[in-house]
């Protein structure tokens, strides 16, 4: 019973972990497998990169998450700490 269980999960965890790996690209969790990036030199000869917003979520959004849930998780000091 505990091995079928096992497979189970492993199973639905591999479907899972497949499924998302065409919408992780290098800016976040997007639906679209590429990014639809602008790129061009400018008459000056800088390079610029404009990508829409296409992703729904990005990576600082989810450090930005992580590190509140994180600070608001810290217990305040009781009582005279000096």
């Amino acid at each position: 019973m505990l091995v079928i269980r096992l497979m189970k999960t492993l199973l639905l965890s591999l479907i899972t972990i497949l499924l998302l790996t065409g919408c992780i690209n290098r800016h976040g969790i997007s639906a679209k497998y590429y990014s639809e990036c602008k790129e061009y030199y400018d008459y000056q000869g800088y390079y610029h990169n404009e990508c829409g917003d296409d992703d729904i979520i990005t990576y600082e959004k989810m450090s930005d998450k992580i590190t509140t849930i994180f600070d608001d998780e810290k217990p305040e000091p009781k009582g005279n700490v000096w």
